[in-house]
């Protein structure tokens, strides 16, 4: 088995911050997503939680499109909400992004190294890549 890894040249965090992981890794069909916040060009962009949450899920969506995964493809997701009453609106976009065929996933509320709202990762899962 061998291991695959997207963006090891550095993404770019806040201030023109070098990022020192893989935006991604693939390994026997799994597809691991790091963390992603709602960032544009490494600088977050300012809104509600369903904003933010809209373009951190965007985020790791494209990358995951990237390494030839789909939205149907993800089969876990973390996600870390700044404030326990962001809850029912990330439920919402969760199920705009997802539909009726939900992934399994955690929540948790936690302090951010990023000044933003929500940071959410992925997993995806392809048999025919394994």
């Amino acid at each position: 088995m061998s291991i695959k890894r997207y963006g090891v040249e550095g993404g770019v965090g806040t201030g023109g911050q070098k990022l020192p992981f893989a935006r991604a890794t693939e390994a026997a069909g799994w597809l691991f997503v790091s963390g992603q916040t709602p960032m544009t060009d490494g600088e977050v962009v300012e809104g509600s939680i369903v904003e933010q949450s809209r373009l951190a899920f965007a985020n790791c969506l494209k990358i995951a499109d990237e390494a030839g995964y789909g939205v149907e493809d993800v089969v876990h997701v973390t996600a870390v909400l700044t404030d326990a009453r962001y809850f029912s609106s990330f439920n919402k976009v969760f199920k705009e992004v997802f539909g009726d065929h939900p992934p399994a996933r955690i929540c948790s509320v936690q302090d951010l190294v990023v000044d933003c709202k929500v940071e959410v990762d992925i997993k995806c899962y392809r048999a025919d890549r394994a």
